[in-house]
């Protein structure tokens, strides 16, 4: 059962939900592995074409690019990951308001594929820009609500949830395995819009499987949580148009442009953090134990967001250097760019079941929340510094052995922070806003996301020992920060772990 400040879940829902007696997956609630396939190709179709429309964008012309400046390119991919985090809140919003969660990621799911589709089929800067802004939408809104579901197979108290959480991220895996091996393939034997056209087919398996069993998820799934009133209907439909309305006079006007797009993008996602903190620590819809649990939020916030803007560089800065620096000739055969993409899955493939089995045999004895984020950057620092030894280097000379054993590096960290935050945004959910504090979690990723698209503008193989140098540092005294701070925040979860 449940404590006051946490909603206890339903007599209605059945042994395959929740009840760890029934039918499991991998000791799981079964219905784990719907969402488990659902994101795997929902993410399949993503990374398979992130580091393509990299590439697609800075290749020259005459090799089927764009031929855009390189910095430019990879911060607009920092910018566009950002947006796609930066999505889940309206994705969240609309879910707790609207539709509710099930709902919302069946219709993203489907603007997902017109957008791989327009990629696909729309020439250049125009397919560019409808397709990425469709994904995005898209992206955002499924992402958000697919771990807001997953949250919902399990009891509060089930010590299930990180170790479930952990198998949902290695379904994420899978899918970011085969899309930059299979994409990266079909680009460099058809051309870049086969590849688009590849992710389109991936994402439309992933919707026709969730289609077909999504009416098996619990009935909770599908409530609204704090149904807009009609009457306001009108207000938030105008609120909307002039939103639109502004972002299209600041384009036009050149306030925004393709070169400060990150930038943009990561003021947009601060603003949006403070004042999304602001409306529910100040709802009266919360009560004095969970506003001390959304406080407790904010540090873990600013620790994930300091993560995600060295992770994410696997798509901008990691992009351009496996491209200008790295040796990817293997017997005489050059390995595509984007395979280097599926280094980081392989390695979560294989280790995500290891942790998700240590947190389980732990129990209560794994180490708190805080204290798994402060190991999460303590890693993380150390694998950029691992990126010194290499510089100074020609094209071509920094040994491929040396970025997988850094990207091992980066997969630790990762399984430190990522599923741990995503577990950790649902515990500490105050019930009326159970999908926005998970899209709180992804604003976190959106702020970092974009930041590595504003800090790949400063990376040239020129300077390459202060530029790894200043953020590994940077990295490990925030883990030491965080040590430090972990037994007050722990305080602030009052009983979460």
């Amino acid at each position: 059962m449940g404590t006051p400040s946490e909603p206890v879940p339903p007599a209605s829902v059945g042994t395959d939900s929740r009840n760890p007696s029934g039918k499991t997956f991998f000791g799981q609630p079964r219905m784990l592995a719907n969402l488990f396939s659902v994101e795997l190709w929902e993410r399949f179709s993503f990374y398979g074409m992130q580091v393509v429309v990299l590439l697609y964008m800075y290749f020259e012309v005459s090799e089927g690019g764009l031929g855009l400046d390189q910095g430019v390119s990879a911060g607009i991919i920092g910018a566009y990951g950002g947006s796609v985090y930066l999505f889940t809140i309206l994705g969240a919003w609309v879910a707790d308001r609207l539709l509710g969660s099930e709902r919302v990621l069946f219709y993203s799911a489907i603007i997902i594929m017109l957008g791989h589709i327009s990629l696909a089929l729309l020439p250049g800067l125009v397919g560019l820009a409808v397709g990425l802004i469709l994904v995005g939408l898209g992206s955002g809104g499924l992402k958000a609500n697919a771990t807001t579901l997953v949250g919902s197979l399990y009891a509060p108290d089930d010590d299930r949830r990180d170790a479930g959480f952990s198998i949902f991220y290695m379904g994420i895996n899978i899918g970011a395995l085969l899309g930059p091996l299979l994409t990266g393939l079909t680009h460099n034997l058809l051309g870049f819009h086969f590849a688009f056209g590849l992710a389109a087919i991936g994402m439309a398996i992933g919707l026709t499987q969730y289609a077909l069993t999504r009416k098996n998820l619990p009935e909770d799934a599908h409530d609204v949580a704090d149904p807009l009133p009609r009457q306001k209907f009108l207000v938030v439909g105008l609120l909307a148009a002039a939103a639109l309305a502004v972002i299209i006079a600041a384009i036009l006007s050149g306030l925004i442009t393709a070169a400060n797009l990150a930038t943009v993008v990561a003021v947009v996602a601060i603003a949006a953090a403070v004042i999304y903190f602001i409306v529910i620590l100040t709802s009266k819809h919360i009560d004095h134990i969970e506003r001390r649990r959304v406080l407790s939020f904010i540090p873990m916030f600013i620790a994930s967001a300091a993560f995600f803007s060295i992770f994410q560089q696997q798509f901008t800065v990691i992009t351009l250097y496996s491209d200008k620096r790295l040796n990817r000739s293997l017997f005489g055969w050059v390995m595509p760019i984007e395979w280097v993409q599926s280094i980081n899955p392989v390695f979560i493939i294989l280790l995500a079941p290891v942790f998700a089995a240590l947190w389980t045999r732990l129990g209560h004895r794994q180490p708190i929340t805080p204290v798994k984020f402060a190991l999460g950057l303590a890693v993380m620092g150390l694998a950029v510094l691992a990126f010194i030894p290499l510089a100074g280097g020609g094209p071509n000379s920094s040994p491929l052995l040396a970025i997988v054993g850094i990207l091992f590096l980066f997969t630790v960290a990762e399984l430190l922070i990522s599923p741990v935050g995503l577990s950790l945004s649902t515990k500490l959910a105050p019930h009326a806003f159970h999908a926005q504090m998970v899209a709180l979690n992804f604003l976190s990723v959106a702020l970092g996301t974009a930041m590595s698209g504003v800090l790949a503008g400063f990376y040239n193989p020129a300077n390459e020992v202060p530029y790894f140098g200043i953020i590994g540092l940077v990295a490990l005294v925030l883990a030491a920060a965080l040590f430090l701070a972990a037994r007050p925040i722990k305080s602030l979860m009052s009983g979460v772990r």
